[in-house]
């Protein structure tokens, strides 16, 4: 990684262990392989390794057939898109939330009043009123408040 950083090799061959804290700006090409078996996080991390100094970058995106609906459809996002945020979305909308207080890490919630897709603007909404009336009150208050609400959630 090393001799890469300093431009001695001109290649180089890794596992996504580059997928977090490489910087090398003169970094200008990437091929993923298989990249229908990452998720959209991962792709937009690998992704953001290169194209870091002044020369243009490409990304490319190999894959092996036949593709299921899910992989086209987080392939497609990546193609059309490199807006963190955009991506993080479509994320949430493919595969789910998964258990707020659980350990399933994505699929739907089992939640019996609210939607973040649904009613996503209400539970910002609800967010920032709750911030509003909880100014100025201590931190010893706002603690307890939290730890009414976990089992609250989990009704």
């Amino acid at each position: 990684m090393a001799q890469f950083a300093a431009g001695e090799i001109g290649l180089l061959v890794a596992t996504t262990v580059v997928e977090v804290g490489v910087d090398v700006p003169e970094a200008s090409i990437m091929v993923i392989e298989n990249a229908e078996r990452f998720g959209l996080a991962q792709l937009h991390q690998l992704r953001g390794r290169i194209g870091r100094g002044s020369e243009a970058s490409t990304c490319l995106l190999v894959y092996r057939e036949p593709l299921g609906e899910m992989s086209k459809a987080r392939l497609k996002v990546i193609r059309e898109t490199t807006d963190g945020f955009a991506i993080a979305e479509e994320d949430l909308r493919l595969r789910g939330e998964g258990d707020v207080l659980g350990v399933r890490q994505s699929g739907l919630p089992g939640y019996r009043i609210a939607r973040s897709e649904v009613h996503g603007q209400l539970i910002h909404a609800s967010a920032r009123r709750s911030a509003t009336d909880h100014e100025g009150q201590s931190e010893a208050g706002r603690a307890a408040r939290r730890s009414a609400a976990v089992p609250a959630l989990s009704v």
